[in-house]
């Protein structure tokens, strides 16, 4: 079984991923995305950094910290019918939170109200359409960036503005969300193929909860009513290795925040005690069989 695990440098959990192959008796070609040089005019068999085929991969495993780099080496290598962990559709449905609602409408999967406008003007109508508190995301990015809470009409102006004078293009799409006044945390959920293996609460005193920006992770139960939900997500954008970002409204029902295709968990596992990359190499290793 040939394995190459694509990765901008080897954070906690690509060590934790490599350990999890070592104990099945695989070693993957570590392939670093800066070193990427694809020809793209021609066909025939096209070689990667290793000196190995593309094509005589099993599987290339997408692990690059910049999604821009990962979503087109993605895009490439599933255009010359290499297996990929995610896909290139999953990849491309996460990485843009616009066209992840637009697949969880599609699927029915209760998420927040969300809307999106692309002028100042019309992103002002729609804020006041949500209803204020609203927050205002960029419809790329992670790691809880760039997020903003608006209580009223005078914060909205100014961050419109600001976003529209020293913002590039993409922020010029103004995608806007209710603010759900959850209890102080979110869920992050772990999905592997049609299962959900393991869950944790991020709880903050800040609204932003991501353990990216100090949120504590503690265990979360993972109920049918999770796993369900969670699922049916999953499934929404294509399915594979992801991680889903739950919120609880005041009834305490769970509504779809995002979805990310290249997941972080190295502070989930102890919490959970899941050891997740091995459920992830398993997963991935029993795919390659399935589908050889």
């Amino acid at each position: 079984m040939r394995v190459a695990l694509l990765v901008t440098h080897i954070r906690a959990e690509e060590k934790l991923l490599l350990a999890a192959f070592n104990k099945r008796s695989i070693s993957p070609d570590i392939i670093l995305d800066r070193e990427l040089n694809f020809e793209l005019s021609r066909g025939g068999e096209q070689l990667a950094p290793s000196g190995i085929a593309w094509q005589d991969y099993d599987l290339v495993f997408e692990r690059c910290v910049s999604t821009s780099r990962g979503l087109y080496a993605l895009a490439i290598l599933n255009g010359w019918g290499v297996r990929t962990f995610n896909t290139y559709e999953t990849a491309a449905v996460c990485g843009d939170k616009l066209r992840t609602s637009i697949a969880l409408t599609r699927h029915g999967i209760p998420q927040p109200h969300t809307r999106v406008a692309f002028t100042p003007q019309s992103a002002m109508q729609a804020i006041e359409d949500v209803a204020y508190p609203a927050v205002l995301k960029p419809v790329l990015g992670s790691w809880g960036r760039l997020l903003a809470r608006v209580h009223n009409r005078d914060s909205a102006e100014a961050i419109l503005e600001h976003r529209q004078t020293l913002g590039d293009y993409n922020h010029h799409i103004y995608y806007v969300q209710e603010y759900v006044d959850k209890p102080g945390r979110d869920i992050r959920a772990f999905v592997v193929g049609s299962r959900t293996i393991a869950a944790i609460y991020r709880a903050s005193n800040h609204w932003i909860t991501n353990t990216a920006r100090g949120g504590q992770a503690t265990n979360c139960p993972v109920t049918p009513e999770l796993d369900a939900i969670c699922v049916q997500a999953a499934r929404a954008v294509g399915g594979g290795i992801l991680a889903i970002d739950l919120l609880e409204d005041a009834r305490g029902n769970f509504v779809v925040n995002e979805i990310n295709h290249t997941m972080e968990f190295r502070n989930s596992s102890k919490p959970t005690g899941v050891d997740i990359a091995q459920g992830v190499i398993d997963f991935v290793i029993e795919q390659i069989g399935v589908l050889a």
